[in-house]
């Protein structure tokens, strides 16, 4: 196990440009998914509902660089950078980009506030999380990882399709919204799926500098981890299940991996 400042104090000029060079591909990226969904749905060629789901989807899966990072707290003033800006979009912004950002992707439940409630949450979610593993644990940074993609997924895939097929109602009054069985069952799988992928890829085929896991705890770590978020995400009213699901699932399966 490292620290983070071990990994401080062996930074090289040479790290920092490579870091430097990441920096600029992850907001590169970021600022892509975030313009062309907003530019569609100005231009009427998606719907809201859509252009929300596009940026939800792609945006944060820039999470998949942290671990690349040789210096990962770059990672967080990334996320607390785009953390910022989702709290100023809003109606009311003197920005016109930030402005045109909430009347792109803002939904329903979110209008008495003003701003994108939901999105923020899922931006302070990701700082939140990749601040602690930072500092606390940075060889496990694929802990968060997981929490984060059923997060950007796992919970647009379970929305879409639950819209589209779900046929039993799962109606939770103080959640805000119905679910349905059929979206909590493309949630689990899909989160399973997904956490086994990352697992597998961060902590047994290419470790790059995480602590490496067995094919076992592959196996455990994603099981836990999307029947965790399923729960979760079934009884999280729905304009802050962005930051319940991705924090609790992750530090459920943290934890259990203390204990293991």
């Amino acid at each position: 196990m490292f620290t983070l400042t071990e990994i401080i104090a062996d930074y090289t000029l040479a790290d920092f440009l490579h870091d430097l060079a990441l920096i600029g591909i992850a907001y590169g990226y970021v600022l892509i998914t975030i313009l062309i969904p907003v530019y569609l749905k100005k231009k009427n060629i998606i719907s809201k509902f859509h252009a929300r789901k596009i940026v939800h989807l792609f945006a944060g899966l820039v999470v998949l660089s942290v671990p690349f990072f040789i210096l990962p707290l770059h990672a967080v003033f990334i996320a607390l950078s785009l953390t910022i800006v989702t709290y100023f979009s809003s109606k009311d912004s003197s920005v016109k980009q930030l402005q045109d950002l909430y009347e792109s992707i803002g939904e329903e439940a979110e209008e008495k506030a003003g701003r994108l409630e939901g999105p923020f949450y899922y931006s302070i979610s990701i700082t939140i999380l990749i601040a602690i593993f930072v500092v606390l644990a940075p060889d496990r940074l694929y802990f968060p990882i997981c929490g984060i993609l059923i997060m950007i997924i796992s919970d647009t895939f379970a929305s879409v399709f639950g819209k589209k097929y779900g046929k039993v109602i799962v109606n939770i009054a103080y959640t805000g919204t119905k679910r349905t069985l059929e979206g909590s069952l493309t949630f689990f799988v899909s989160a399973f799926l997904l956490c086994f992928s990352a697992f597998y890829f961060f902590g047994l085929f290419n470790p790059v500098n995480q602590h490496e896991l067995t094919y076992n705890l592959v196996f455990a770590y994603a099981l836990v981890t999307a029947l965790a978020g399923t729960l979760v995400e079934l009884f999280s009213p729905s304009t802050i299940d962005d930051l319940t699901v991705p924090i609790a699932a992750t530090m459920v399966i943290y934890t259990l991996s203390l204990v293991t």
